[in-house]
């Protein structure tokens, strides 16, 4: 199961990392996409270094489980606030968040069953 959770962590920790700095440089697709669903400007830093957090707590988790655990809790929250927030704001765009938060529960399934 660790090699499992390895790889998994390690490309959502990937994506995470591009996803943060995309929000840190404030790329037009994702500002234009988090505008949309009423996300204030003033947040990205802060979403983008949750993010970041995300990262690093998946990649630290493969030597202690409980961080990699609790990163992916974090995880699998904030895309589901992610989520919540396409559906309020009528936004029938939300697959990444949705398959984001799905290799989330993936990345947590794995690193609890392989401790």
């Amino acid at each position: 199961m660790f090699v499992a959770y390895a790889v998994v962590g390690t490309l959502l920790a990937l994506a995470l990392a591009a996803s943060a700095f995309l929000t840190f440089t404030r790329n037009d697709k994702i500002t234009a996409n988090m505008t949309r669903v009423g996300v204030p400007d003033s947040w990205l830093p802060r979403l983008a270094a949750l993010k970041a957090a995300g990262a690093i707590g998946l990649l630290i988790g493969m030597a202690i489980p409980l961080i990699g655990a609790a990163a992916a809790v974090g995880i699998v929250l904030y895309f589901i606030g992610a989520v919540i927030a396409h559906i309020r704001a009528k936004d029938k765009e939300m697959a990444p968040a949705i398959f984001l938060a799905l290799i989330a529960v993936a990345a947590l399934i794995l690193r609890v069953l392989s401790a």
